[in-house]
Order: structure tokens, then sequence, then C-alpha cells
């Protein structure tokens, strides 16, 4: 007998979230590229990171909904599959392990320039061995991994509040003029630029499976992460570009401490170059952490080798995706990092456009079974001002990030072609969207499937009796308009053969029921209920009537139908199953449901994932 697989763990919380999404933004992005980038930009370097910070807003609030709706391990890979197929989320996911990579590897570097200028150390001795450490802190547990981000992030955030308060009354406003020196192109090319500082956003959705109460937790950890560190970003350039001389921040590599030891002193830079390290520690850690996650549907949907989708059973962590990430990590390190970290903002801007893309995709394929917890405002027009905005941005891009790039998108659809397309054949929310388009039968309905157990093991649903009842009932889709007789006559049919009844008997009793007293709960509704004869038995019925039924002459005609037969000794469960329907049907959303859904498998999954008691 097989072992069952050992499952990620929901160790996760609101405060682990903030503090992976935030530590994985602050790293190299405020502690090196302020210098680089005000030599391209000037002072206007400012208005560049709250530019990267709006741009990644459609991006982010786009993966949150997706996220909520299917919180899986590599959610930002894994809804990319779902949405767009799995070529191009192959091809997704295999960009976002590089780009989670290399921050984490620009991280370690970084934090290493940092910490030789306190120990003689050769600066790669220094960042293998902190990438060890990571390494083996994720395989041991996301608890332990979350905590020690948590740790890490919180000591970071106390020495940059010191940074802004001390540092604000030692501003000199004529070292901001002229703001824009280099003209508006160089804006746009530095929004790009230091758009890889924003990339710890869409982190979260790679540990989805693991987040505690996702659908509340992941939206709200990014929205505070992106409003934090924005501000953050925001003050604390304003006062490096305010207290340094433009020559000397042009040239610096460690523009933050220079900033504060130019108003606090060599202690004031220690402490800057300390939290520089915490910085890079927590990028580098969370990192590791998430990319190795966008292996993992990769992986399960065997588009990638099994092996790195498998979850150690002591420790609960993708123990061969980490060791692959790490080792990725390490050799990084000995490379030129410069133009792969271009690259790697190039996938971070991709990955951006993919979420707003899969979003819209999403939505408009009609899936009944896509039920985000979350819902992105404004749709459409935040993710079109979002394609715009990105498009914009990475047009101003250099050519060698666009050659990295593109050999990578390579290497991806080849992992694809090669591998992954005949081992897998993934329904994806494009093909929903095209039969809808085109009246065409392109989908077998796999989706949904998957959709609904993915809403089961989000919510916590436990499959009870009433559930099991729906799954096997008889459901009649009419699309005609038919009187209240004939469609009892239908009813009778169906039920008589199941239950081994006499139709014409119950026949009889149907009619007897209406004719007390309508059953029609509402314009739209109707549940017939009747006890017969016998012990032991109890079934329902669901019926549908697009162009409806007629169950009396002057109220409208009835689309939905809940059919109710049971013998008297199921009593108890008659009345809970009434209870179920009421609380379902009661949703106001409900009948709009009813009638777009696509078939019989569609009514009954609506009825299995509506809103209940349970118990």
């Amino acid at each position: 007998m097989s072992e069952t697989p050992a499952k990620l763990r929901r160790d996760l919380g609101l405060a682990h979230i903030f503090c992976i999404a935030s530590g994985a933004m602050i790293s190299s992005g405020l502690f090196i590229l302020p210098g680089l980038a005000y030599a391209k930009a000037g002072p206007a370097v400012i208005l560049c990171y709250l530019m990267a910070g709006l741009l990644s807003l459609p991006g982010m609030l786009s993966i949150a909904e997706m996220a909520t709706a299917m919180p899986k391990a590599g959610a930002d890979c894994y809804t990319v599959i779902r949405s767009m197929g799995p070529g191009v989320g192959t091809v997704a996911g295999l960009l976002s392990w590089f780009s989670l990579s290399m921050k984490s590897a620009f991280a370690l570097v970084g934090m290493s320039i940092f910490t030789v200028l306190l120990v003689d150390v050769d600066i790669h001795v220094i960042a293998v061995l902190c990438c060890l450490v990571f390494l083996a802190i994720n395989i041991l547990g996301i608890k332990e991994a979350g905590s020690t981000q948590l740790l890490l992030a919180f000591g970071l955030f106390g020495l940059m509040l010191v940074y802004i308060i001390v540092g604000l009354p030692a501003v000199s406003v004529g070292r901001l003029e002229p703001f824009t020196p280099k003209g508006t192109s160089a804006v746009f090319f530095v929004t790009g630029y230091v758009f890889i500082s924003y990339g710890g956003l869409l982190k979260i959705a790679s540990v989805a499976e693991e987040i505690r109460n996702p659908s509340r937790n992941i939206p709200l950890g990014m929205i505070l992460s992106l409003l934090v560190v924005s501000i953050f970003y925001s003050l604390m350039i304003l006062v490096t570009v305010g207290v340094l001389d433009a020559d000397k921040l042009g040239q610096s590599m460690t523009p933050i401490s220079d900033g504060a030891t130019a108003f606090m002193g060599r202690p004031g830079g220690i402490a800057l170059g300390i939290a520089a390290v915490l910085a890079f520690l927590t990028t580098a850690n969370a990192g590791i952490m998430t990319a190795a996650r966008s292996l993992v549907p990769l992986s399960t949907d065997r588009l990638f080798p099994e092996t790195f989708g498998r979850v150690n059973a002591r420790f609960g962590t993708p123990h061969n995706a980490l060791l692959l990430t790490g080792s990725f990590v390490i050799m990084s390190l000995f490379l030129k990092l410069d133009v792969l970290i271009e690259a790697a903002s190039i996938v971070l801007i991709l990955t951006n456009v993919l979420s707003c893309l899969s979003v819209i995709i999403l939505r408009e394929s009609g899936l009944q079974n896509y039920r985000p917890r979350f819902r992105c405002p404004l749709y459409p027009w935040l993710q079109v001002a979002g394609l715009i905005g990105l498009g914009f941005v990475l047009l101003e891009m250099g050519l060698g990030g666009y050659l990295i790039t593109a050999l990578l998108g390579l290497a991806g659809f080849c992992a694809y072609w090669f591998y992954g397309r005949k081992r897998v054949r993934q329904e994806s929310a494009l093909l929903h969207l095209v039969e809808r388009i085109t009246a065409r039968e392109l989908v077998t309905g796999t989706l949904e499937d998957e959709l609904k157990q993915v809403i089961r093991e989000r919510d916590g649903i436990v499959e009870d009796r009433f559930d099991r009842m729906i799954e096997r009932c008889v459901v009649l889709d009419l699309e005609e308009a038919v009187d209240l007789d004939r469609f009892l006559e239908q009813v009778s049919e169906n039920l008589a053969k199941r239950l081994n009844l006499d139709a014409r008997g119950l026949l009889r009793a149907l009619r007897a029921r209406e004719a007390e007293s309508s059953t029609a709960v509402s314009p739209d509704l109707a549940i017939p209920h009747i006890v017969i004869d016998g012990e032991k038995t109890f079934d329902i019925l669901l019926a549908r009537s697009r162009n409806g039924i007629a169950f009396s002459e002057t109220a409208p005609r009835v689309h939905g139908v809940f059919i109710l037969v049971g013998t008297g000794d199921e009593r108890n469960f008659h009345l809970r199953a009434l209870s179920a329907i009421a609380q379902i049907v009661g949703r106001p959303e409900f009948i709009g449901r009813w009638m777009k859904a696509r078939g019989e498998q569609a009514l009954r999954d609506l009825v299995l994932l509506g809103e209940r008691a349970r118990g």
C-alpha cells in the first residue's frame, strides 16, 4: 500500500506574509541601486521609485485575486498554467524561478560588499556560507524560515525609521534641482531599472499554499507591504539625495550608508550598514523560499521532473526544489550580475504583465468555479492601465536584458516542447474563453473539476451526506418552456426508476403537494418536497428550465427547482437538506450563476460549492 504524499503545511500568518514581501523588496533596490539610478536620472530617481511602485499595483492586485481563488504552491505560475495553458505556464514558471533566484544571488553579493567592510573575508565565501545557512533553514520548515524573516525584517524597519527621522531635517532642497537633468526618457528607463525593487510583492503567491486564511491574509499582506515599503523607499531616497553631493551619490555603491555617515557620522554609517546586511539577508531568505515553490506546480503538473515537486515528509518542505534553487544561487554568485539583474527586472515586468492578462482571461472565460475571495477593484481598467504602463517601461530597457530574457524564454519553451508537452494535457481558461466566443465545443470540464477541488481545500469543506447526494442526483436541464403537469411527469419518471417506486403514485403525490400550496419560494425558484411510504429512502432532483416552468397561471415562470422525496424515518435529514438548499439559493448571486451554468455538472457544482453551514 503506497504512502500518502506529504503536504505543505499552513504555518504562515499575516505578520510572516508582510515580512516576507517587505523583506524581499528591501535590499539592493534600496541599499545599492539608488546611487546607480541617480547617475542615470538625477534627483528624479525619487519619482522613479514611486512610479515603479504604482506600476506594480495592477500586477499585485491581479495575483492577489488569483491566489485567493487558487491558493497553491507557486500560485503565480499555477494560475498562469490554468489561465493561459501549460506552454506559457512553463515559460512563466521557469522565468519566475530565475528572477527570484537571481534576486537572492544579487542580495547575497550586496550583503557581502557591506560585510567585507567589517570583516576581511572574501565576499564569495561570505555569500556561499549565508546561502547554505538559509537553504538549511528553509529545508527544516516554512515556519522556521518565516520566523527568521520576521526577526530580520523588524530589525531592518527599526534602523530605517531612525534614518528617516534623523535625516529629514538635514535635507537640502537645493540638491533636488534640477529635478530631471537627464530628461523624461531617462526617468522611464530608470523606472524599469528599479522595478526589481518591488519584486518581493509577487513572492507571496509562491507560498500561498502555506498561508493560514489565504483569502484574507494574501491581499492584506500584499497591500500593507506595498504601502509601507513605498513610503519608506520614497522618504529614504529623498533623505539620501538631499544630504549627499551629486558627484558622490552618482558613484556610490553604498548610498544609504554614505547618507547616514553624512548626518550621523561613522556610527550612523555602521548602523545603516547593518541595516543593509539585514535587508540582503531577508531578500536572500525570501528568494530561496519562494523561488523553490515556483518549481512545485511545474513538477506536480508533470511539466518539469516530478522529483522537484516532492514534499519532505518530516519537514513539510519541497526539499529537492530547494536544493536545486540553492545550487543555482551559489553558481550565480560567481557570474557578472549587472546584465543578469537587468534581465531579472525584465522578467519581473513580464510576470506582472502575465498576471494582468491572466486575471482578464479567467474572468472573461466564464469559468463557474473561478471564485476568488478577493476581487481586484476597477477591473478591467486597472489591468489595462498596468499593461500600457508596463509595456512602455519595457520598451526602455537595455538590449542585454532583452537577449538574456529571450534566451531564458526559449529555454522554457524547449523544456515544455521536449518534456512537458508529451506528459500533460492541461485545460486552460483561454480555451474556455475561445469556446465562449466561437460557440464551439473545445473543453471537457477538467479545469472546472480541478477548481472545485481547490475551493474545497481552500475553504476546508468536508463532504457530508448532502454533498454525496447532490454528486449523484438526477439533473434535468430543460431548454424549452414547460407547464407544471408535464414537468412533474418527467420528475416522476426519473425518480421512480431510481427509487423503485410507482411513477403514477409519485406523480399523484407531487400534484397533491402543489394543489395544497405552491412550492415556489420566489419568482425564480421552487422546492417541492414530499414524504412517501417506506423506510430508509431519500433522493433529490435538480431541474433548470431556461425558458421557465409555469407553477401557476399568475406567478412568473420558475427557472430552478429542487425536488426532495423521502420516507418518514428520514425526516431529520429532510429538514437538514431543506435548510442547506435555503442557505444556498438565498445568496443574491445564486440565480444569475444558475442561469449561466454550462450543463448538468455545472449545476451540481453550483450547489456543492454554495455557502452553507455544515455539520
